[in-house]
């Protein structure tokens, strides 16, 4: 996996079951609930709250994603990931006193989270994100805005994984190449650059390149090796891909681009601390989605959801994780874009 070699904190892989994960796909809304009553640590808890309150409660927990579990108190890291991973293997929690099964819920801290699912803390949320806190080199915002579909491009360590999406939310193709040379030997550069080549030859024309920048920190000693690997594939992907008869003296902007690992993982709730858990839950997550919903955030062909539709399995061998991290970064992106434009 790429992200326990790159990063010094283990990934949260929380997908599981074969097939889409449960969900119901009612819209929730926060219904006119009463201040939760609930404040001793004692007693069964579904007496403690109206059948009301009790289907809200329930409803949250069963449907809400990970990003969404993680902005109601005490859900923020490992116990959202717990809430998904239990449903996921047992089915949706069907009392409030089931709860207290989950690993780190137990009675006090369950009060915690029923009572702020029931008083949500409004948060404001910024007006304005900044073009260049996820983009680089910034270039003006209006080339982006009339993109007609990008390429989304993430390295691992022995593989090449790209996503092309057009600007309706459309995948148009997601697709990953091994590259046997990699981190092998002593990094030889034709040996790379053959590996590479290999990769470029096979994407489709787009007009934007979007290349996932590493977050390793040139200060990890002990990282260097991956580092260096992840450097010398983004300078060749950044070589192979721009034209080379453009100008600097042009109006033309660069159609390679750098996107921030870190900004992806915060968009979809993924950080833990400066590390990045596994965005394989999040991606069944989009496939169900675009099954289920009639305005789904991304639409998969039908043939892709086929394909994939057991790759992010949890404890799967099929290496999935750099598809994940691509098909994520190209949502963000026009997420992301959107939301500087607002």
């Amino acid at each position: 996996m790429r992200d326990s070699l790159a990063y010094s904190a283990a990934s949260a892989h929380v997908a599981g079951g074969a097939g889409f994960p449960w969900q119901d796909s009612r819209p929730w809304t926060a219904p006119d609930l009463r201040p939760p009553p609930c404040k001793d640590d004692k007693g069964p808890l579904d007496a403690f709250y109206t059948s009301e309150q009790r289907d809200a409660i329930l409803h949250r927990l069963n449907t809400a994603t990970l990003a969404e579990l993680a902005v109601v108190k005490l859900l923020r890291g490992r116990k959202s990931v717990n809430i998904v991973e239990y449903r996921t293997k047992n089915g949706p929690f069907k009392t409030l006193e089931s709860v207290v099964n989950v690993p780190l819920l137990k009675h006090k801290s369950a009060v915690t989270v029923f009572n702020s699912i029931l008083n949500p803390v409004k948060k404001e949320r910024k007006v304005r994100i900044q073009l260049a806190k996820f983009i680089r080199p910034e270039i003006d915002r209006s080339w982006l805005e009339d993109a007609s579909s990008i390429v989304s491009l993430v390295c691992g360590t022995n593989k090449i994984a790209w996503t092309h999406v057009d600007r309706g939310m459309t995948v148009l193709d997601w697709q990953q190449t091994e590259c046997p040379n990699f981190l092998r030997g002593t990094y030889m550069a034709s040996a790379y650059l053959n590996d590479v080549s290999v990769v470029v030859e096979l994407l489709p024309s787009a007009d934007f390149y979007i290349i996932e920048k590493s977050s390793i920190s040139v200060q990890n000693t002990a990282l260097f090796p991956v580092m260096a690997h992840m450097r010398t594939v983004e300078a060749m992907l950044f070589a192979l891909l721009e034209p080379r008869n453009s100008s600097p003296e042009s109006n033309i902007p660069p159609r390679v681009l750098n996107m921030m690992r870190t900004a992806v993982g915060r968009h979809f709730g993924l950080m833990v601390g400066e590390s990045r858990t596994s965005g394989a839950q999040t991606v069944r997550q989009l496939m169900t989605e675009s099954v289920t919903q009639k305005l789904p955030r991304i639409n998969f062909p039908p043939e892709l959801l086929v394909k994939y539709r057991n790759s992010f399995q949890m404890g799967s061998r099929q290496g999935g994780e750099e598809l994940c991290d691509a098909l994520l970064q190209a949502v963000a992106f026009y997420e992301l874009l959107s939301e500087t434009s607002s």
